[in-house]
């Protein structure tokens, strides 16, 4: 027998709860789906496309309109604006929408309750509207005008707010023209209510982990920044090296990023640039601990004050106790030939303290090594003996004899320790700091860059493949900044020649990494530099072969 009214009622009703299960299946797929990418999505512009598709899908609307809530909170701006019908894509990853921002408080300051989207921002509330040709209430023309010039005709408009876990409105959906499986134009239904307020949560919550994230590195980098600033400022004679080491670190690694030769088989991603780019800024951050008359020692009896001074103002007072004691003695003289003699012995003491204060002089620049005779002569001429109050002194202390017999440089053996005992202070301090995982390897990479590839660098004598990669690209960009920097008024800047030809003996001596050097020369990112950091009468001819390295 056929079957019965009844059976086939119930037939067409158990259809209709599994085609409805299976659409809020669907939808719940959907969900989850559009819940994971944005999730996973660290790009905003990316992020605010994927927001709009996510609910066009889920809705069925032809198009729609996501504001974002301005820094001031008086005014919603155009993120992204999509009508497929109309092949409209714009904002989000397809660059900045011009359009202007629609404000959210009249000229008087009350609310703007005349836009649909200002309103459902000001009120944290749903607008759901059949027809806005309809509705009334709201001022719709510029959607009136829209639709004149396009021959779009906008019916309904779903308009949500998104807002974050605090449940502050950060921003606002906008959808329009809901479609049927015909194409035709119906309402937005309950069900679409809750599915995009549910998703316009997550969304919200997305955006604001986004935000939060860009707003904490930005917050890192000028800290960072803050910090290097602090460093350069902290001594006249360094200003500016550490952002100048991270620019020149910057561009050998893009150059590696590019290059197919000797380095095809390194990349640096996004985030590993970054570690090395905050590395780079850091690396001198324990110059902090160090001493400023250490750090600015330009001279072997430098401290707070250069002591020469001192030591020309006790030479002076040998040569007044000189010409004192002449002058006693020329009133005891008899004849023409002893007052005669007693001149030419106090103009050659007079010459010998002139000469001996000159030696002293040319010994504390420290731009000549100090021969074993140099230091002998020092040692004898701190012997001559100066009366002071009454009491007989030696023209030199201990502590300038020590100083005056440095051999190289301007730099006493536990001067150069404070200074060296920076890199490792760099490790200590930046260990301290709660870096991400993808930033660990920053502790290592700022306090590698003394590190000598041949082995006896600082801190830690590290050697060959013990120092990482990225600490010997520090270490040619730290040296080959110092090298060039014209602003350094103890030293007169080396020409590109006379820098690159120090590199190739560092090269030899098993200082720098040879194949970096020979990179950064044969890419010709010397040049690349120079353009915009080095004086004109620096940029000569190089002479220097690096085949030869």
């Amino acid at each position: 027998m056929g079957q019965t009214v009844i059976e086939l009622k119930q037939k067409h009703i158990q259809k209709l709860i599994d085609e409805i299960i299976e659409l809020k299946q669907a939808h719940i797929e959907q969900l989850i789906e559009i819940g994971h990418s944005l999730t996973v999505e660290k790009n905003l512009d990316i992020l605010m496309e994927q927001i709009m598709l996510g609910a066009k899908n889920l809705s069925g609307a032809d198009g729609g309109t996501l504001y974002l809530v301005t820094d001031d909170e008086k005014r919603l701006k155009f993120t992204v604006v999509q009508t497929d019908s109309l092949n409209i894509k714009m904002g989000g990853n397809l660059g900045e929408i011009t359009w202007p921002e629609l404000p959210l408080y009249k000229e008087d300051g009350t609310h703007n309750r005349e836009m649909v989207a200002a309103l459902c921002a000001l009120d944290g509330e749903l607008i759901n509207i059949p027809d806005v040709y309809e509705a009334e209430g709201f001022n719709f023309d510029g959607t009136k005008k829209f639709d004149e010039g396009t021959g779009y005709r906008t019916k309904s408009m779903l308009v949500v707010p998104m807002k974050n876990h605090d449940g502050d409105v950060i921003g606002v959906l906008q959808l329009l023209n809901k479609k049927d499986e015909t194409g035709r134009t119906i309402s937005f239904t309950f069900e679409d209510e809750r599915l995009i307020n549910s998703m316009s949560s997550q969304a919200a919550v997305s955006i604001e982990n986004t935000r939060l994230i860009k707003g904490l590195e930005a917050l890192l980098d000028a800290f960072i920044k803050v910090i290097a600033t602090a460093i350069d400022e902290k001594s006249p004679y360094t200003g500016g090296h550490i952002g100048r080491v991270a620019k020149i670190s910057m561009m050998i690694v893009d150059e590696i990023n590019k290059d197919n030769t000797v380095f095809k088989d390194k990349f640096y991603n996004d985030d590993q640039k970054k570690e090395l780019r905050i590395a780079a800024w850091m690396h001198d951050i324990g110059k902090i601990t160090t001493p400023e008359y250490v750090v600015d020692k330009s001279t072997k009896l430098e401290t707070i004050y250069d002591r020469i001074n001192t030591i020309k103002a006790k030479f002076e007072i040998l040569k007044r106790d000189k010409e004192i004691e002449f002058l006693k003695k020329k009133l005891d003289v008899k004849s023409e030939e002893e007052l005669k003699a007693l001149e030419l012995i106090f103009q050659k003491e007079i010459e010998q303290l002139n000469s001996e204060m000159q030696f002293v002089e040319t010994a504390n620049i420290g731009g000549e090594f100090m021969a074993d005779d140099k230091i002998e002569r020092i040692k004898n001429i701190a012997k001559k003996s100066l009366k002071i109050a009454d009491e007989t002194l030696d023209l030199l202390t201990d502590n300038e004899v020590y100083n005056l017999c440095i051999r190289k440089g301007t730099l006493t053996n536990e001067e150069r320790e404070k200074i060296n005992n920076h890199a490792l202070m760099s490790i200590k301090m930046l260990e301290k700091l709660p870096f991400p995982k993808k930033l660990r390897n920053v502790p290592q990479m700022a306090g590698g860059h003394h590190e000598k590839v041949g082995g006896g660098g600082y801190p830690f004598g590290l050697k060959g493949d013990e120092i990482s990669f990225e600490a010997r690209i520090l270490a040619v960009a730290d040296v080959f900044e110092a090298l060039t920097a014209h602003d350094r008024p103890y030293k007169s800047a080396n020409s590109l020649n006379q820098a690159i030809k120090i590199l190739s003996f560092m090269v030899k001596d098993e200082e720098l990494d040879r194949d970096l050097v020979k990179f950064f020369i044969d890419k010709k990112l010397h040049m690349k530099y120079a353009k915009d950091n080095l004086t004109e009468d620096q940029i000569d001819e190089i002479a220097v072969d690096s085949s030869a390295f």
